[in-house]
């Protein structure tokens, strides 16, 4: 019989699709990436699955910020400043758990590009 696929592990999947376009030297927030699968309300849950792709290094998880900027998941990654380092290898600045000039390096995901 064949392993059956909950709705969240679909859901996470989408949004680490989604996360994976991102390119090096932007960032995009939760509530981005929801609107682009089309669940405009579900920001939380893209949180819950950025939390959960920890152990897929092909996930670019530091690449994902709250709506204003904030390096709001810091705390689920190793070390201290382990998300504004990988942020600053890219070329964007942070001061004060935040993206300076968010505008600039902010990219919005499709809709459908999933």
């Amino acid at each position: 019989m064949a392993k059956s696929t909950s709705n969240s592990d679909n859901f996470f999947e989408r949004v680490y699709a989604i996360v994976r376009q991102i390119p090096q030297g932007k960032v995009t927030s939760y509530g981005a990436i929801a609107k682009a699968l089309g669940t405009a309300r579900s920001a939380r849950m893209v949180g819950w699955a950025m939390n959960a792709s920890h152990n897929l290094e092909d996930v670019p998880a530091h690449r994902v910020v709250n709506r204003k900027g904030l390096l709001s998941g810091k705390h689920h990654f190793e070390g201290t400043n382990l998300m504004q380092q990988l942020l600053e290898n890219e070329g964007i600045k942070v001061v004060d758990n935040q993206i300076i000039d968010f505008e600039k390096h902010f990219w919005e995901p499709n809709i459908g590009d999933v």
